[in-house]
């Protein structure tokens, strides 16, 4: 596995003015905690206490499961906890962005460093465009919030699939078995969500056509295992910075 600047210091001098110092795990703890957490909480909270409304259908077929925009965006108490989830974890998650746009230096080779930055740009649109569907309700204005989660679905995507070839055709080091073991987990989560995307659009066109009983429902399922395997792949960077530690004083952000 790369290391960006040969190893993990035991002690830091304090010419360095280190301002915080912490391992590249725990951050990735925390930036899929807070959504998951919040998410959950959003589901299970709106189905307890507001199964009727959160489960209505335009046809008023049977239905058992909200779509995550009415469980997290109709509701104030659903709001808060999903929004302060996603400001929380928003900023971590650009330190982990930038931690991949510096190892795609070192692992891949030089003629596919632009697809490096183009694939790094999807991700920082994909951060920009949750904040955005996050804050920004459908029920508060439903056509930019419909924007949002457009260009969130189509960026999150987008870079699942240019990391896999990244990481599968682009590297010139090969690489080690954690790493190995990282891609095949990030090539299974992409394959899990593309036939979850592609079920939950078909489930919700046929919903809106012929409006048959537990339609929706499945609709929601497949959108819940959308989501879950977004973050179970941005999660694949605990396997991808195993063992390293960011750094940020006065010069700036590092990674050993």
């Amino acid at each position: 596995m790369a290391k960006f600047s040969g190893y993990i210091p035991l002690s830091l001098d304090k010419k360095d003015n280190l301002l915080f110092l912490f391992r590249i795990e725990k951050l990735c703890i925390a930036t899929i905690l807070l959504p998951l957490a919040s998410f959950l909480f959003c589901v299970l909270w709106s189905l307890m206490y507001f199964f009727e409304d959160v489960t209505f259908t335009h046809c008023q077929v049977p239905n058992y499961l909200p779509s995550i925009s009415a469980a997290i965006g109709n509701y104030p108490t659903q709001r808060i906890v999903w929004s302060s989830a996603i400001a929380l974890h928003i900023g971590p998650r650009f330190i982990v962005l930038w931690a991949y746009y510096h190892y795609y230096q070192e692992v891949l080779k030089k003629n596919k460093q632009y697809l490096a930055l183009i694939t790094c740009l999807l991700n920082a649109i994909e951060n920009v465009a949750l904040v955005g569907l996050s804050f920004i309700t459908s029920a508060g204005n439903y056509p930019v919030h419909e924007k949002f989660f457009m260009t969130f679905m189509l960026t999150s995507e987008l870079y699942m699939m240019m990391t896999c070839y990244l990481w599968r055709y682009a590297r010139r080091m090969p690489p080690d078995n954690i790493e190995t073991r990282s891609f095949k987990l990030k090539f299974i989560l992409l394959c899990v969500n593309v036939i979850a995307f592609s079920l939950a659009g078909y489930c919700f066109v046929r919903h809106n056509i012929k409006c048959e009983a537990g339609m929706y429902t499945l609709f929601a399922l497949f959108e819940y295992v959308v989501v879950l395997t977004n973050m179970g792949f941005h999660f694949t960077a605990i396997l991808d910075f195993h063992g390293q530690v960011v750094i940020i004083d006065q010069f700036g952000i590092t990674v050993r």
